[in-house]
Parts: C-alpha cells; sequence; structure tokens
C-alpha cells in the first residue's frame, strides 16, 4: 500500500469516528476542505461511495460501514506500533485518545492537563467527553473512564476514586415550600428532577438502600435533563429534588447553604471511577503515562527523584 493510500484510509476513518469534518481535519491538522478532497480521491480510487454528507451531519454508507470494521482494527496496530517504537527512543509520543464521562474530565483529567503537557509534551491528549456509554473500541479509543458499575466487559480497569456516594439535594426555597421527605415513598409527593441518560435515552430510575434493603423507583417532575449543569442549576433554582453523584459543584453548594440534603440514610454508594481498556491491547507507553498521572504517581516519583538530587 503506499503512503498516500493509508493517508486517505486514516483518514476516513477519522472522519467516521468522529461523526465530523471538521473535528477529523482539526485531529489530523488538515483543513476541512483539503480532508474533503481527500476523501474524494479515496471514494474515486476505490469506486464507491463510502459517506453520506449533509450540512448538518455526515454517515457511512453500507460500504464505508463494511470497510471501517475492517480496516480500523488495523490502524489501531499501527499507532500502537509506532507508539512502542518512539517509546524504545526514550521518549513518550503519539495520540493518545481518552472516552469519559463529564464528570470525570472535570474532576480528574483537567486538573492534570498541565502536569500532563510537561512531563510529555510530545503526547497529543484527544479527549472526548460522553456521558452516553460508546463502546471504546469501536471507537478507536485507547481507554475509557467510567463509574465501575458501568464498565464494559472483558475490559482490564484501573480504579481512579474511591466509592461516590449518591446525594438527594434540594434548595431551601423549595424544602420550605414543600416539605421534607422522610423515606422514598414521600417522593411520589414532591417534584424530583430527572436524568435521561445520554445514548439510550432511557431515564434514571432512582435507586435507594438502607440497612440492606434496596429499591428503586421512577420519580415525576418539571424536568428531565442529560446534562449535569442543567440538573443542578435547576435544583438550585428550587425546581425540585435532585438525585446525583456527589461531585465538586453539589458539595459547594451544600458548604454554601444553597442545597440540602434529604434523605441521606437512605443514599446509595456507587463503585468508583475506572479508567478502562482493552485486554486484547498492551497499554501503550502514553496510555501508562496518562493513567500514571491520573494516580498521581508521576508526582511521587517526581518527588523521590528530587529528594534524591538534593541529598
Amino acid at each position: 500500500m503506499r503512503g498516500a493510500e493509508f493517508a486517505e484510509l486514516k483518514a476516513f476513518a477519522a472522519v467516521l469516528e468522529r461523526a465530523s469534518f471538521a473535528r477529523a481535519a482539526d485531529h489530523l491538522g488538515l483543513s476541512p476542505s483539503a480532508l474533503s478532497q481527500t476523501i474524494r480521491q479515496l471514494e474515486a480510487r476505490l469506486g464507491v461511495r463510502l459517506l453520506n454528507r449533509t450540512t448538518r451531519s455526515v454517515a457511512p454508507t453500507a460500504a464505508g460501514s463494511r470497510l471501517h470494521e475492517r480496516i480500523a482494527p488495523m490502524i489501531l496496530e499501527m499507532d500502537a506500533a509506532v507508539a512502542e517504537a518512539v517509546a524504545a527512543t526514550g521518549r513518550t509520543a503519539g495520540t493518545l485518545r481518552i472516552n469519559t464521562l463529564s464528570m470525570a474530565a472535570k474532576k480528574i483529567i483537567s486538573p492534570r492537563l498541565g502536569r500532563f503537557h510537561r512531563a510529555h509534551p510530545d503526547v497529543v491528549l484527544d479527549i472526548v467527553i460522553d456521558d452516553g456509554l460508546s463502546d471504546i473500541v469501536a471507537g478507536r479509543f485507547d481507554a475509557g473512564i467510567r463509574v465501575g458499575e458501568r464498565l464494559e466487559k472483558d475490559m482490564i480497569a484501573v480504579r481512579l476514586t474511591s466509592d461516590v456516594k449518591m446525594l438527594a439535594v434540594a434548595s431551601p426555597d423549595y424544602l420550605e415550600r414543600r416539605g421534607v421527605p422522610s423515606t422514598p415513598a414521600d417522593l411520589r409527593r414532591h417534584a424530583c428532577i430527572n436524568w435521561r441518560f445520554p445514548g439510550s435515552g432511557r431515564i434514571y430510575r432512582w435507586e435507594f438502600q438502607k440497612k440492606g434493603k434496596k429499591l428503586e423507583m421512577a420519580v415525576e417532575g418539571p424536568l428531565i435533563s442529560n446534562h449535569q449543569d442543567v440538573v443542578v442549576d435547576a435544583a438550585l433554582q428550587g425546581l425540585g429534588i435532585l438525585y446525583a453523584y456527589d461531585d465538586d459543584r453539589v458539595n459547594g453548594a451544600i458548604e454554601r447553604g444553597q442545597l440540602k440534603c434529604v434523605l441521606d440514610d437512605w443514599s446509595l454508594t456507587s463503585p468508583g471511577l475506572y479508567l478502562y481498556y482493552s485486554n486484547r491491547h498492551h497499554p501503550q507507553p502514553a496510555l501508562r503515562a496518562f493513567i500514571d498521572c491520573l494516580l498521581d504517581r508521576d508526582e511521587i516519583g517526581s518527588k523521590r527523584r528530587s529528594r534524591k538530587i538534593g541529598a
């Protein structure tokens, strides 16, 4: 295969995996017009249409889906081989694609971006925020970050955080108007802010546990959303009771008195956040370095080296 042919196939895969010419062009370091020309050249060379394009979306044809299914694993293997070859020189380099929950991106990844880049300037991080539980293998991601109970099967998992607690919270104004629920059954008389899972579109059934007794229930209220900021804003503005993970924003609102906890003795504890990757591939050096950074192991090693130098 000539280099130009491989570049065309890699460009096609990038468009399909990002469902956008603009995002794929940005990833490849090309202009959207140059990328579009590359795809047209590939389709002309193969004599088949691979993508259906509109002004708003891009999707594979049947032939495009079959082609991507065959070439995606090979491109992944070639990228890994190149990364390993670079690592043999003592450098950590390449593009690292991570699929992550928004709360993990905000809580774990964002605070460490600068430190990771300073330690590994030749690694390009491609972070995709995805609360829809996408298949990381099909999407050609190197790793994903999920709550432990939602991990995909046949994966190697690395725990990033301790278990997380679900918190039922509401504004003081709402509780003054509607009263404080003492049991989950009381929620049927309350306005509740619902969460819709991205991807599946399913509405979360609230889960509770007390003294070994578990229950789940559907609740109703004035708002349903699949975005964390929206549901937290709704709770702060007194629309109803929210049941959510104890993230920094919710905890901050509780500390400031903007939200109050209810049903605390019924709140469920869920497995914490895990980074996971396919057990069919050895983690590339960039992924190992990224895991070390998320676990602050790189910082510990740096401190140890500093102590030895100053000893």
